[in-house]
């Protein structure tokens, strides 16, 4: 795994968790609920990792192998076409620890410019706002490394990435599909990227994944694992007080872009 942020390796003092352990958590994932517009989402104490990525880079394939599951993300069979972000509690049944949140691909050419319009600002607003929000997941299929909407994308969640708030883990997916030298260069290209968004606060980290080799399962799993036991307790207040006024400012307006 390649990180920025050495701060991440678990504490000498500390036992780390064995794979065995965080794999067994994230294989808890199941589905809590599902919404089309930020307020329909319930308010939370719990930490909230959000899956995010461009559709084809392999989203949802890569959260059903971090949960050793099937069927928890669905991927439709036309690309672009869900619409919702879906929630998964984690932990124990009788008492919950953690979210995963499957926001909507973007970037598919078909899909009617309204709806991919729509989505960039629930998907702006979510990632501005969202208050239990911890961390972000963002899939790039290492083959394409970040695109013009991937760093759209980030620039939404760039403040709070920076500030420490949102922790930023990117996924260089399909990795089994680059050689050794086209895997290391995938690598530098992207750090080279997130450089700019590195402060003393930041937790921002990459690594390479591949859910048929499965390459970086592991890995990713304790990265989450870390980030949920980090995760400062946030009281469950609805965020529709945190949005904008005026629907029109700020990154998630309805402008140019292509973010569905």
């Amino acid at each position: 795994m390649s990180s920025n942020n050495p701060s991440q390796a678990p504490q000498a003092a500390e036992t780390a968790p064995s794979d065995k352990t965080v794999l067994a958590w994230t294989h808890t994932a199941r589905f809590l609920t599902t919404a089309s517009q930020l307020h329909h989402l319930p308010a939370s104490e719990l930490p909230e990792i959000a899956f995010v990525g461009r559709s084809n880079a392999g989203k949802s394939t890569a959260i059903n192998t971090l949960a050793q599951q099937k069927r928890l993300a669905f991927a439709s069979k036309t690309p672009g076409r869900t619409q919702h972000i879906n929630l998964f509690h984690l932990g124990p049944k009788d008492a919950p620890d953690a979210l995963f949140a499957d926001l909507p691909g973007y970037g598919y050419a078909a899909v009617a410019r309204d709806a991919k319009l729509r989505w960039q600002k629930v998907m702006a607003d979510y990632l501005e706002v969202r208050r239990s929000l911890s961390g972000v997941v963002l899939m790039v299929d290492s083959r394409l490394g970040l695109t013009d909407l991937d760093r759209q994308l980030l620039d939404f969640v760039a403040t709070r990435v920076a500030n420490g708030e949102v922790k930023l883990l990117v996924l260089l997916t399909k990795s089994d599909k680059l050689n050794r030298k086209e895997a290391q260069a995938a690598l530098a290209a992207t750090q080279e990227v997130l450089g700019a968004m590195a402060t003393e606060e930041s937790d921002v980290s990459i690594t390479l994944f591949s859910a048929l080799k499965k390459q970086g399962v592991a890995d990713v799993a304790h990265i989450l694992y870390d980030w949920v036991r980090q995760a400062p307790v946030v009281p469950a207040m609805p965020d529709l007080d945190d949005l904008p006024e005026d629907p029109s400012a700020g990154p998630g307006a309805a402008g140019d872009a292509d973010l569905r």
